[in-house]
Formats: structure tokens, sequence, C-alpha cells
């Protein structure tokens, strides 16, 4: 068993590298990149030279390309010491036209040509576009490098900062204090006197490495983070992960110790404190609440989080798809041909028949008329509002149960092995029991897992009819933003899902079944 899992998921890592170096294919080859200016405002109001550096500015943010200005790269020589800012100054102004160019100016634009073009970068110079005497809007003159990003580069740059792990070197910057890390027993938030142990850094990314409190799981950690990149249009500047599991809805207020020792309401949530440079400079509101710069903090809201309503209605589904589908087919294999089996058989063709919109909408009518909510409210405490996303959710897999267990079952029925039993003497309660539901059981219990672990992506058609503010909708909105952070983000996320579901599958199958093993032995 460990050699085949072993086996499986190094197939499964490599599975998932592969659908997410296609999806980036698509997305970063396939596709026309000038799509994402489609509902871009700003865009529409650039005009010349300035227009052409907008584009490439925002294509190096969506990650298409390495974008250079040239004024950059004396910035960067002049960072690292390789020339004073004298020069620096003196060689940033090029001219109109190379014409205009000082002798300064002519060799660091030739410096900077031959430098990016021997590392493949095309180098492009715009002269200024006059209008009249004067130079136009948006068209002063542009000296810039660029060059497309390599799939092998991406893929790399992104499965090498999947996992960060922070440390105490992670920020620069001028810090209160010295770098390094305390581990307390009462954490000063809760003014040190509740038994809290935490491990605090300065220096890292965030303030607070470990620590407790009241809310599931009640141990949190941000030593070890997941990078899923960040959202460029959906969510803009938020991370991926966070969009995904962070809470919802209105604030949450409660009293919070500020380490100056500042108390106030308010739904700050300090133990997600992370490295802002220089905020509180001229900053009245963090120098009256924060003693460094590790002021840049997440929000307590009353609701749960994307993750969290897509999981709640999927797994009230599959609890009741299991509940309704298993006893429904087990029943039609026993009634073969009679009249639950022939009901059971009309509705299994209208819910694979019927597009799934018609009837989510037409059991939203129906709902409606009974009274009950036909679409989620933030913030609503009525329960009522998860009857009908659960229900429309549930019916195709109840058929699907249903179907598959019905058939497997007649299909034992027929077997030799039953035929046996009852020659032997054994009653039809046994060779049901213990015989025909135990092997027809097989195939289905597979799915289990994957029917769990898929309850976290969400349902796209249900809750977009149901107005639920799911992750459902999260791939959906990044493929019409053409937010190619979330989508490469939330494709890894599904196919981690989907490998895991296999695998977790074939050892539950394993653990029902003793005549399946994954050990192979010597001959």
């Amino acid at each position: 068993m460990t050699k085949y899992l072993i086996n499986r998921i190094i197939r499964a890592v490599i599975s998932v590298v592969i659908v997410v170096a296609i999806v980036m294919v698509m997305i970063y080859a396939l596709l026309d990149r000038n799509l994402i200016f489609a509902a871009d405002p700003v865009f529409s109001h650039q005009a010349n030279n300035q227009k052409q550096t907008y584009k490439l500015r925002k294509w190096e943010e969506y990650g298409y390309l390495d974008y250079v200005p040239y004024a950059e790269w004396l910035k960067e020589l002049a960072g690292n010491g390789e020339i004073d800012e004298e020069t620096r100054a003196a060689a940033v102004g090029f001219g109109r036209t190379p014409e205009a160019d000082t002798g300064v100016v002519a060799e660091y634009v030739e410096k900077f040509t031959n430098y990016y073009e021997s590392r493949g970068y095309k180098v492009e110079r715009l002269n200024a576009v006059m209008a009249g005497r004067r130079v136009a809007d948006g068209g002063q003159q542009q000296l810039y490098a660029y060059r497309d990003i390599p799939l092998s580069n991406r893929l790399l740059s992104y499965f090498g900062n999947l996992f960060q792990v922070d440390n105490i070197h992670r920020v620069d910057g001028e810090l209160v204090g010295e770098r390094g890390l305390t581990f307390t027993l009462y954490d000063p938030l809760y003014g040190g006197e509740k038994f809290s142990p935490a491990i605090i850094g300065n220096g890292t990314q965030h303030k607070y490495l470990l620590y407790f409190d009241n809310q599931f799981p009640f141990i949190h950690q941000n030593l070890l983070t997941l990078n899923l990149g960040k959202s460029y249009s959906v969510n803009t500047g938020v991370d991926i992960f966070h969009t995904m599991t962070r809470s919802q809805g209105s604030y949450k207020l409660s009293t919070v110790l500020y380490p100056t020792g500042h108390v106030e309401q308010s739904a700050d949530d300090l133990h997600t404190a992370t490295y802002a440079p220089d905020s509180r400079e001229g900053s009245i509101l963090y120098e009256s609440r924060f003693v460094d710069d590790y002021t840049n903090v997440l929000t307590v809201n009353s609701n749960k989080s994307k993750l969290g309503f897509s999981f709640t209605i999927g797994i009230m589904s599959v609890i009741l798809s299991y509940l309704l589908g298993v006893p429904l087919g087990i029943l039609m294999a026993r009634k073969k041909d009679k009249l639950i089996d022939k009901l059971g058989t009309i509705y299994i063709v209208f819910i694979i028949a019927v597009p799934s919109l018609a009837y989510i909408f037409l059991f939203k009518a129906i709902g409606g008329k009974l009274g009950l909510p036909t679409t989620f409210e933030m913030d609503s405490t009525n329960r009522l509002m998860y009857v009908l996303p659960v229900i429309s959710l549930a019916l195709p897999s109840i058929a699907n149960l249903m179907k598959w267990l019905r058939r497997y079952m007649i299909d034992q029925m027929n077997s030799d092995y039953v035929k046996f039993a009852r020659s032997g003497g054994l009653s039809e309660g046994e060779i049901f029991t213990k015989h025909i539901l135990k092997n027809a059981a097989i195939p289905v219990i597979h799915g289990i897992p994957g029917s769990v672990l898929f309850a976290m992506t969400g349902a796209i058609i249900t809750e977009r009819v149901y107005v639920v503010p799911g992750a459902g909708n999260l791939l959906t909105k990044a493929i019409n933003q053409y937010d190619n952070g979330v989508i490469v983000g939330v494709t890894l996320f599904y196919a981690v899902l989907s490998v895991t579901s296999l695998i977790l599958g074939d050892v539950l199958m394993s653990m029902v079944d003793p005549r399946i093993s994954f050990s192979s032995k010597a001959r």
C-alpha cells in the first residue's frame, strides 16, 4: 500500500503540473492579451505613446512579460553603486528624438540597448508625438525593453513560490527592535493576562507566526503560507487564498487592545498583522495604535468565507444525496420492473434529459410559492435560505446514485455466486446483505471522498441562481474579467482536489473490500 500511495502521489503531482502548464499556455499564448483592456476604464483615456506603455505595464502586472523602462534601469544601476546619482540624473533625460540626445544620454541609451538585446529583450524607442510646437497629450518620448516570459520560467516561478516560509529576514526596512522570534505564554493582545501561547516575529512578514484564539480551528499559523497568487480584477490586489478563505459580510466588532494600549470597538484582527514599511510615518491613526510598522491587518467579518458557504451547501447536499439515493437505488434493484423501479427510472431520465438550469429554476419557482427564500442574504440568520440550493444541488447526485447502485446490484444479482449461495441454503436476506449489497456498494464508496472534497469548489449554476456568495462563481468571474492569477490559482486548487479524491477513493475502497490490494508480491 505504501509503495502504491507514493507512486500515486508522484503521478498526481506530475498531473497537477501538466494541468497548470496547459492552462498557462491557453491564457498566455492562445488568448488575445488585449482582451484584458475590454473593461478597463483607464485604458480608454490613454493616448499616443502613453497608451503603449500603459499596455506594457498592465501586461507585466498580469504576468505576460517582463517590462523594463529606461529610467528604472538607470535607477537600478545607481542603487547598485554602478553609477553615481549625478550621472543618473544626466543620463535619464533622453531627447524627443535620438538626434536630440546629449553625449551622456546617447552613451547610456546604447548600453541599455546592448544589455537587454543580448538577453533576448526587444528594445523600443518611441519618439515624442508633437501637436504643433508642443508635445501632444500622452505623446512623451519613451524608451523601454520587454520580453515575453517563457513557460518554463513561469512554471518554475509559480511552483517555486507556492509555499512561502516566513523568517526574520523576510522584510527590508527599519525595524523597531532587533530581528528575532519571541515565544510567550501570555499573548499581549489579551493584556498579558490570558493564557494564550504565541510566537511573535520581528523582521518577519507576519507579526504572529503562531497563535491561539476562539475561532475554529483555535490554533493558527502564518509560518508556512500558501501563495496561489494575487487577483488582478476580481478582488484587486488581494491574495487568492485569502479571497477564498477570509470571512465575509458586515464587520464583527469586539473590544480590541492595540499594542500602544489603546482600546476601542473594532473589527481589526491584529493576529493577521503584516509589515507595511513607513506606514506609521505621518499617520496619527496608526501612531496611536501601533508601536511598529506591523499595521496591515485584516478584518473579522460576521459570516462565512466563500469556501465556507460552498462547503456548507455542498456537504449538506452530499449527505442528502446518500440518505436518499442509496436506499432508493437499493429499493429499485430489489423491486426491479415494479412500480417503484419505474417511478425511479422516470426521475433519473428527467434529471438526465432536462438541462440543470431548467429544473433549478423550476424548483426555485416552486420553493418561492411555498414561501422559501429564493436568494441568499449575506448577513441573514434565516437558515431556510439553504433549503433550495441544497435540494437543487442534491437532485442530480441522487439520480446518479440511484442509477449506478441499481445497475451494480442487478449485475450482482445475476452473478453465479448468488445462484450457488441460494443452492447452499442461504436466505435472500443473507444473500442480499452479505454479498450483493457489499459488492455493489464498492464502486459507489469510491466516489465518497470526491463528493466531500468537491463540496468546497461550489456549484457555478446553483450559486448564480440563488446568489450564493460562494467559491463557485469565482472561476467564472475570473474568466469573464480575464483575471489570469485567479484562473491559474483556482485551477491548481481544483486539480489538487481531483487527484486527492481519486487517491482517497482507492484507499477507502481497499478498506471496505479486503479482496482489493494495492501491494504487489513477487512471483
